[in-house]
C-alpha cells in the first residue's frame, strides 16, 4: 500500500531495513487488518512476521510479503529478525522507539547483528495527509455515526443507564455498516459530564441532566470521532448559557480551519467567547487532534503544537467547558483540511437538544 514513502524515507537516511510493530502502522503500510504482526521492510524484499494463526491472513492481504512465521519454541521475533539481518547481510535496521519496550530492544540488541537506530513518528507524518480512498472511509464513518445517534436520541430518557445506551449506540453503528469492533465510546450524564474522559456506569439518567456523548466508529479501519451535548428535559438558563459559550468556542475556532493553520492558532481561536465570563479557566488546553487508523493522530491543536495542518489531513475539532460538581459540556466534529478552508464531515446539528 504505503511502502514507497518509506522505502524513500530509508534510502535518504541510508538505512538498510525499518522494523515495523505498530498495529496501525503495520496497517497502514502493508494494509493487513489482523493481530500479531510486524514488518521487516528492506530496499528490495517485504517480509511480514506473524504465528501461524494468522500466516493465511497475511498471505491473502498481503501477496506481495514473506510471510515468516516466528512463533516457535524458544523463538522470539528478535531471533527472526536477526536471521533475516544476517541472511540479507543488513548493517542498519530502524525501529519504532515509540514502540518498541525495553525488554524487547534489550532482546534485539543481543539478537540483531546491525546498528539498531532508533526513529519517532516516522509513519505517523506519512498518515497525516489522507488518500481520496481513506477519506470516503472516514465520510462513511461519520455518517454512520450520525445515524446511530439519530437511532438512539429517542431512548435517551429518564431511567435508562448510562451502559444501556452506550451499548445501544455500539450496536446501531454496527448496524449501520460499521466495522464490528467498535472503540470505547464516552456516554455520561449528570455532573459526571465535567470528566473529560469518563466512564459509562450503572447510573440511570434523571430528568434535567446533561448527556455527554462522545464516539465513533471505524469503516476499514479508518475512525470517525463526534460529541453531541444534550438536555433530558427543559435546559436551566445556567446549561443554555454554558452550551451557548460552548458552541461559539466551537464556531469560532471551527471557522479559521486550513491548510498552514496551526495547532495553536486554533486553540487562542477557542478562547475568545471565554473571555471576560466565569467559565474561563474551566477549558482544557488540547481541543483537537489528527484522526484515521488511530483516534488521537497528530497535529494536535493545543497551545503548544506549531505544527501547521497540511491539506488533506482529517482532524477533530472539539473545545469544552468543564465544571467540577456540575457538569460540562463539549461538541466535536470532524473536518477535511483543504487548501482554503475545510469541509465538516459531520452533519448533526450544534444546537442545544431538550429531550
Amino acid at each position: 500500500m504505503n511502502e514507497p514513502k518509506l522505502l524513500s524515507h530509508m534510502k535518504e537516511n541510508h538505512l538498510d531495513a525499518f522494523y515495523i510493530s505498530k498495529k496501525e502502522n503495520v496497517r497502514f503500510i502493508s494494509g493487513y487488518t489482523g493481530d500479531d504482526s510486524a514488518l521487516l521492510i528492506t530496499s528490495n524484499e517485504y517480509f511480514f512476521i506473524t504465528d501461524s494463526r494468522y500466516t493465511e491472513q497475511a498471505q491473502l492481504e498481503c501477496p506481495e510479503y514473506t510471510i515468516k512465521n516466528w512463533r516457535t519454541p524458544g523463538r522470539t521475533k528478535a531471533d527472526m529478525v536477526g536471521d533475516l539481518a544476517r541472511e540479507h547481510k543488513l548493517t542498519s535496521v530502524a525501529f519504532e522507539s515509540d514502540v518498541l519496550s525495553y525488554n524487547d530492544f534489550q532482546l534485539f540488541d543481543e539478537k540483531v547483528d546491525a546498528n539498531l537506530k532508533p526513529y519517532s513518528g516516522v509513519i505517523e507524518t506519512f498518515r497525516q495527509i489522507k488518500t481520496p480512498e481513506e477519506i470516503q472511509y472516514m465520510r462513511a464513518a461519520c455518517e454512520i455515526s450520525c445515524r446511530a445517534l439519530e437511532q438512539l436520541m429517542p431512548m435517551i430518557k429518564p431511567g435508562i443507564t448510562e451502559k444501556e445506551l452506550a451499548a445501544n449506540l455500539s450496536l446501531f453503528m454496527v448496524e449501520e455498516g460499521a466495522d464490528t469492533m467498535p472503540y470505547g465510546n464516552i456516554l455520561i450524564s449528570g455532573k459526571k459530564t465535567s470528566l473529560l474522559h469518563g466512564i459509562p456506569s450503572e447510573k440511570s439518567i434523571e430528568y434535567g441532566d446533561f448527556v455527554l456523548i462522545d464516539f465513533g466508529c471505524q469503516v476499514h479501519g479508518y475512525m470517525s470521532d463526534m460529541t453531541r451535548t444534550f438536555v433530558v428535559g427543559k435546559a436551566t438558563d445556567k446549561q443554555k448559557e454554558v452550551y451557548e459559550i460552548e458552541k461559539r468556542m466551537l464556531e469560532e475556532s471551527t471557522a479559521i480551519h486550513k491548510a498552514g493553520v496551526t495547532g495553536k492558532d486554533i486553540y487562542i481561536a477557542s478562547l475568545g467567547p471565554l473571555k471576560d465570563t466565569p467559565y474561563m479557566g474551566y477549558q482544557y488546553n488540547n481541543i483537537g487532534h489528527g484522526i484515521g487508523l488511530f483516534v488521537h493522530e497528530g497535529p494536535f491543536s493545543s497551545e503548544q503544537d506549531l505544527t501547521p495542518f497540511p491539506v488533506g489531513n482529517v482532524r477533530t475539532i472539539e473545545p469544552g467547558i468543564y465544571i467540577p460538581n456540575w457538569g460540562g459540556v463539549r461538541i466535536e466534529d470532524q473536518l477535511l483540511i483543504t487548501e482554503d478552508g475545510y469541509e465538516n464531515m459531520v452533519r448533526f446539528t450544534h444546537d442545544l437538544i431538550e429531550l
